[in-house]
């Protein structure tokens, strides 16, 4: 019961006093997003690099980053793909670039969202909300009974969201780890695209839960391009065969 209490505590913490780090080299833009995100009830750090918000990263702890794809030295997208070997904050890109590819390249990288420039603030307001949301409520899935996927050489743990391989600790990001909760509850079951967007909080349209689902595939597939266990089950969604559970 105390750990349940703790895990909603903790949620709640995020949801109702979140810190977030934004990390931008334009100063008018940082210095916009420090008094409205501010003013809406965020607590902020800023950054003007990579390497500055590196400095940050080693001694707070942030709920939430803005990143910009487009900067001096190491980019927006460089930073992400780095973290994302031990740590899962979760991370908004904003960049001037609007291709569909580039997007892509976004989400590859490991962020949970991505926002093109110009934006209108209130937008930058609801997809943070979305993401701290999704977060929420994975924290409190732990309370709900899952059991344990066995994949081929890996395990994964939903209690604690840990997926090893071979023994070793494989790093995840956050929507990967939504994908494996959802699919350890209902293993065996083919579970629709839309339904699949749903729980993580992104669009049906266009390729981005095919990003996600290709990310997770490459970490517990044995081939990758010849899935065993993540199926696609075409014209209906995709699967989770392990071995056991």
């Amino acid at each position: 019961m105390k750990n349940i209490e703790a895990i909603n505590a903790k949620a709640d913490e995020i949801i109702a006093n979140p810190h977030v780090l934004v990390v931008d080299d334009d100063d008018r833009l940082r210095d916009l997003l420090k008094r409205y995100l501010g003013n809406n009830g965020y607590r902020v750090t800023t950054a003007c690099s990579a390497a500055e918000a590196r400095k940050h990263l080693t001694g707070m702890e942030f709920d939430i980053m803005i990143v910009d794809v487009m900067m001096p030295g190491e980019s927006g997208t460089s930073l992400t793909k780095s973290l994302r070997i031990n740590n899962n904050v979760p991370i908004l890109l904003l960049t001037a670039m609007a291709e569909s590819e580039d997007r892509i390249l976004g989400l590859e990288s490991g962020a949970d969202d991505y926002l093109t420039k110009p934006f209108e603030p209130r937008e930058l307001l609801l997809r943070l909300a979305g993401i701290l949301r999704r977060a929420e409520q994975s924290v409190k899935k732990h309370q709900i009974e899952t059991k344990p996927l066995h994949i081929g050489n890996s395990f994964y743990d939903p209690i604690n969201n840990i997926l090893t391989k071979s023994g070793y600790k494989v790093r995840l990001t956050r929507s990967e780890t939504d994908l494996l909760n959802f699919f350890s509850r209902r293993p065996n079951e083919i579970i629709n695209r839309d339904e699949l967007c749903k729980n993580l909080g992104i669009s049906a349209t266009g390729r981005a839960i095919d990003v996600h689902i290709t990310r997770l595939r490459r970490k517990i597939e044995p081939n990758p391009h010849d899935p065993k266990y993540l199926k696609t089950i075409w014209g209906s969604g995709y699967i989770m065969r392990p071995d056991r559970e």
